[in-house]
């Protein structure tokens, strides 16, 4: 086997792709006054090079050589995902109180187009933190699919983090060019709430009452990457394509990058309308997503092993899509304030995970032997 460039996507294809983010972004936050879009286009520019400092570092230098990812690496890149979403919540409440680059002015109004409202930093602040819960809060069930799949293709532990890298970077864009589109619909009409907000209750019904099964096997994305190329039986090292006697292979790496960037989009047809229920200004849902993004692949490697021990934390998903649905449905008769719903989110959250807590120790809690009765007679 000979070498042979590793991504699925070459990388100056994504390099001009991530390049036109921040146009598709900035001229759906600009919809309202198009006097905006330069600004906003220098912060969405700042923000995905940010990203891309972030990606280089991960791939370059910390994860060069191909590894497996213990638990206590990966609760620590965890630890540094979620310090780095706080810090810039410091940022946005910095940004959004001294109006940056137009941030916090003609801000979309949910349910309202055409109207622009003034968001000042300490609001700015609160509907980033409960969109980022949100969004982290759905990843978590999304970290049971991606386990299937590394099981199904018998993806050694060592690659995994390479296969999710290169999911997460087209996680980036896809999910940059759906909150485009959905800024634009949520600005132009008012209809679309109503939308959003009863998919998310028939995808809360959905998961409440049908068991959904993942079978890479029958997948049609699956089958179109198997009609374009053979695929070989082996790994190749950590890449995704190989030749054998000549011919170009791809490995099963490739199939399992496959199945995790489908996957992650039918997850964010689900979360994006949820965060649009906290917020209509696609900086805050843009970045709030990107962040909960970011820490999927440490919080895979924290949870994977142990995500079925919280058997209640899909209740709470469930409630949080409800609380959310709702909440988009009857926005134009009552306001649900931010801190209120961040208050919410982080109840049921801490509900769902304690009370998965609280069953585990009772179900490993020793059972006491049966007492004798009074006055029995002891057997001869």
């Amino acid at each position: 086997m000979t070498d042979l460039l590793a991504p699925t996507v070459p990388f100056p294809s994504l390099l001009a792709a991530a390049h036109s983010l921040p146009a598709v972004l900035a001229d759906a936050a600009a919809s309202l006054n198009p006097a905006d879009h330069s600004a906003k286009f220098w912060a969405y520019a700042g923000f995905l090079a940010l990203v891309v400092v972030f990606l280089a570092l991960d791939l370059g230098v910390f994860h060069r050589t191909a590894h497996e990812v213990k638990f206590k690496e990966a609760l620590t890149w965890s630890i540094v995902w979620i310090a780095s979403a706080l810090v810039f919540t410091v940022f946005v409440y910095y940004a959004y109180d001294r109006h940056l680059m137009t941030l916090g002015l003609n801000v979309p109004v949910l349910g309202k187009p055409g109207e622009a409202a003034t968001v000042g930093g300490a609001e700015a602040a609160k509907l980033f933190l409960t969109g980022y819960l949100i969004e982290k809060s759905l990843s978590m069930d999304n970290v049971f699919v991606i386990a299937l799949i590394f099981g199904y293709f018998a993806i050694p532990n060592k690659y995994q983090h390479r296969v999710l890298f290169w999911g997460i970077v087209g996680a980036l864009l896809m999910r940059g060019v759906m909150i485009g589109i959905g800024a634009g619909l949520v600005a132009r009409f008012s209809w679309i709430v109503y939308v959003f907000g009863g998919f998310l209750i028939l995808t809360a019904l959905k998961m409440l009452f049908i068991k959904s099964e993942t079978d890479p096997s029958r997948n049609p994305i699956v089958r179109v990457v198997k009609r374009l190329y053979p695929v070989s039986d082996s790994f190749d090292g950590q890449k995704f394509f190989t030749r054998i006697d000549g011919r170009r292979y791809a490995t099963p790496l490739l199939l399992a990058l496959v199945m995790v960037e489908f996957t992650d989009l039918i997850f964010a047809v689900d979360s994006i309308p949820a965060i649009f229920a906290i917020t209509a200004d696609p900086f805050i849902v843009f970045t709030s997503n990107i962040f909960a993004i970011l820490g999927l692949r440490a919080l895979y490697f924290c949870l994977a092993a142990a995500i079925q021990s919280f058997q209640y934390l899909k209740t709470a998903l469930i409630a949080i899509l409800l609380f959310v649905g709702v909440k988009m449905m009857i926005v134009s008769v009552l306001h649900i304030p931010a801190l209120v719903s961040l208050v919410v989110v982080v109840a049921m959250l801490a509900a769902g995970i304690a009370a998965s807590i609280v069953k585990n120790r009772r179900a490993a809690a020793p059972t006491a032997p049966p007492t004798a009765r009074s006055g029995s007679m002891p057997a001869s």
